[in-house]
């Protein structure tokens, strides 16, 4: 296996370590989790810091084993070509713009959902009491009863995961080397990366549309395509900066 570059090796490390941890000592997962994990921003577990740190933290030996093996297969790629400085930025903009689009997404949501819970009779004193503690008398209202636990869904889930830079790097890869062969688990003929990776994109919209993933639950969609649109975004503006420059005068002869 060639020897990976410095920044994609220090990644891999931390996120490995980090998991590993909690591993071995559930209560220090748990602590890592209210500290590090990206909690709504109403909840008393926020901070401004978790944009960056809940990248270091994975649900689960299939969540960090897919975002590491992206990052290897993908980030030493881009990695070698632009230098570890650049590949650095261009990770943690992706990842932090993921966490801030995925919380616009559930701060439009949790309005929206509080809003109608309040239209249906709800006081803003008790809906705050019940997220916060998590128990109390609930509405005997199927679909109020139904909101409202949606909406401490979105209040008490922390959102955790390297993915949403990932995308970024996945969408950068997709640029650079667009006839790139890529395989799909479920689909066994190789695909180029500028179908494969719109495919991905389109599903997570689909899944956050409706609510229907192929890929199991708890899955941050919105993060997902966040860290897409800015590792797109930056792709354009950095080529942008890398053409030369045209001379805005023509001499006469």
């Amino acid at each position: 296996m060639n020897k990976l570059p410095p920044a994609v090796l220090g990644l891999l490390i931390v996120n490995i370590v980090a998991f590993l941890v909690g591993l071995i000592s559930p209560h220090v997962s748990d602590q890592t989790v209210v500290m590090g994990a990206l909690w709504f921003p109403s909840n008393e577990y926020f901070g401004v810091w978790q944009t960056v740190s809940y990248m270091f933290l994975h649900g689960g030996m299939g969540h960090i084993f897919f975002n590491m093996f992206a990052l290897v297969s993908f980030g030493k790629i881009l990695e070698s070509q632009w230098g570890a400085a650049r590949f650095l930025v261009f990770y943690f903009l992706c990842g932090i713009g993921a966490a801030l689009i995925q919380m616009g997404i559930n701060w439009q949501e949790f309005q929206s959902l509080h809003d109608g819970l309040v239209a249906a009779g709800m006081s803003p004193s008790v809906i705050s009491e019940l997220i916060a503690t998590g128990g109390g008398r609930l509405p005997t209202d199927p679909v109020v009863k139904a909101q409202l636990i949606e909406l401490y869904g979105i209040y008490a889930s922390p959102m955790l995961g390297a993915s949403g830079a990932i995308y970024g790097v996945l969408v950068a890869f997709g640029l650079l080397y667009p006839n790139a062969k890529l395989s799909l688990m479920f689909v066994p003929v190789p695909i180029a990366a500028k179908y494969f990776i719109p495919v991905i994109l389109l599903l997570d919209l689909f899944s956050g549309v409706t609510g229907f993933s192929l890929f199991g639950g708890n899955i941050a969609h919105y993060a997902h395509l966040g860290g897409a649109a800015i590792g797109f975004l930056l792709m354009q503006l950095w080529r942008k900066r890398s053409r030369p420059a045209v001379s805005g005068a023509m001499t006469e002869r």
